[in-house]
């Protein structure tokens, strides 16, 4: 996969629109895929909690050793069977379940690791997207690219309804599941006419997700 050729800020997105989902009096967290650990230590300073970390590239896993208690680096599937079962209050996997081979198994196991309070928390992109509906609906591509929707290291694509469904069939309860990052453009207006604007969905570049244990 190409993950060395990602723009220079890739692995130090801050995700700042997440920060709200964290619950309140966690002592315990782990970022799948936390890049150069920036996400994560933000809430370690602010919250003053244990943070963990998985990064799949090394360089970005290095920096993030400097600043999380516990890093590893490679493949989450290799550390995750590892973890301590109920131990962390929130796991969070911020646009990383799409580049999964199988986030269905990944996301099974890591209930396990959930304390009886906690939760995780994902962003998952949405191939409903005005911008992704016009690409695959008007302009008839499905066509990879460097970042986005279509980035050429996305494995699987979801919607907001698919997400929901997926974390329900592995035994979890959703607490909240909402749109993020919502487009400033018009044009999903526009798309939602044939459909009575029963499409709402599409005005949103991810679908921010937070489930417990069922």
């Amino acid at each position: 996969m190409d993950y060395d050729n990602k723009a220079d800020d890739y692995y130090k997105h801050g995700r700042p629109e997440m920060l709200a989902y964290l619950p309140e009096g966690c002592k315990t967290i782990l970022d799948i895929g936390c890049g150069e650990g920036s996400f994560a230590n933000h809430i370690k300073e602010k919250e003053n909690l244990e943070a963990w970390g998985i990064e799949l590239m090394q360089d970005p896993g290095k920096e993030a050793e400097k600043k999380l208690d516990k890093v590893f680096i490679g493949p989450c599937e290799n550390f995750i069977e590892e973890l301590p079962d109920n131990y962390f209050d929130a796991i969070y996997c911020n646009d990383v379940l799409e580049h999964l081979v199988d986030p269905y198994t990944v996301l099974s196991i890591l209930r396990t690791k959930l304390t009886d309070r906690g939760v995780v928390i994902s962003s998952i992109p949405n191939i409903r997207y005005h911008d992704a509906f016009k690409k695959i609906i008007l302009q008839k591509k499905f066509e990879y690219e460097g970042h986005g929707i279509f980035d050429k290291t996305h494995l699987r694509f979801f919607t907001k309804s698919s997400i929901a469904k997926m974390y329900e069939d592995l035994g979890y309860q959703i607490v909240s599941h909402e749109g993020v990052n919502r487009t400033r453009s018009l044009k999903p207006y526009l798309y939602n006419i044939p459909f009575f604007f029963t499409a709402m969905d599409m005005f949103y570049l991810q679908f921010a997700t937070v489930a417990k244990r069922a």
